[in-house]
């Protein structure tokens, strides 16, 4: 990513997809008559993942950075289930399997072997199944199961998209075109995500004065707890 004075920063974004993820997941779960709340909300999965892409472009640590989000990913679906008996899979399982396939992908641009390729096509095969077939052949073995991927195969794509991008134009472009895929797949007001490819537009390429990736983890099951805990207690 080209770096440039002015714009905005990895950690003001994520600020932003932050505040609108909150109010998504308030506006579902406390108010669901104002839409606008998950209106707002469309901004924040366009957000987290482009930067899950700067993310694997940048990182040092590739297997810290996997194992990390795949260990939120696997204790939320543990609260969910134990909470709710809730199978959906988090956007932090979704998340999960981009990363898994940046790597996958990015090992087999740089070797250009047959195999690398062909595992890359296994997991990619693998990563449709599980978002496409399968929530219908669980829920023909289970009935009333909810089971499916946040966000879809078009969301886990996302990620990969952004990746293979070149230049921060591409790589806009791109998302843009995945979050037109990902608009027509779930339609609705899925449509507004769209409306994060201005914010991206002034990405500067810079990660931030601070380190607040271990904010950015906790924040996501401790707002979750909260929102759970108030709608209670309503």
């Amino acid at each position: 990513m080209e770096r440039k004075k002015g714009g905005l920063t990895c950690n003001q974004l994520k600020g932003i997809a932050l505040i609108a993820m909150t109010c998504d997941h308030i506006g579902k779960q406390l108010c669901p008559q104002y839409i606008l709340l998950q209106i707002v909300g469309r901004l924040a999965f366009p957000i987290f993942a482009f930067m899950i892409a700067e993310g694997c472009r940048y990182t040092s640590r590739r297997r810290q950075y996997l194992t990390s989000m795949a260990k939120m990913a696997l204790l939320c679906q543990a609260v969910y289930f134990l909470a709710e008996g809730s199978l959906y899979q988090c956007i932090l399982v979704t998340f999960s399997l981009s990363i898994l396939l940046v790597y996958s992908a990015d090992n087999a641009m740089r070797k250009k072997d047959v195999f690398s390729w062909f595992v890359f096509g296994v997991l990619l095969f693998w990563v449709w199944f599980l978002c496409v077939i399968f929530p219908g052949l669980l829920a023909d073995l289970l009935p009333g199961t909810d089971f499916a991927v946040d966000y879809g195969v078009w969301g886990v794509l996302l990620p990969l998209l952004v990746y293979i991008g070149k230049t921060k134009a591409q790589r806009i472009l791109l998302a843009a075109l995945a979050l037109l895929l990902l608009g027509i797949s779930m339609e609705g007001i899925q449509w507004y995500g769209l409306a994060a490819v201005p914010f991206l537009m002034f990405y500067n390429g810079e990660r931030g004065g601070l380190n607040l990736k271990r904010f950015f983890y906790l924040y996501y099951p401790l707002h979750l707890l909260g929102i759970y805990l108030a709608g209670m207690v309503l």
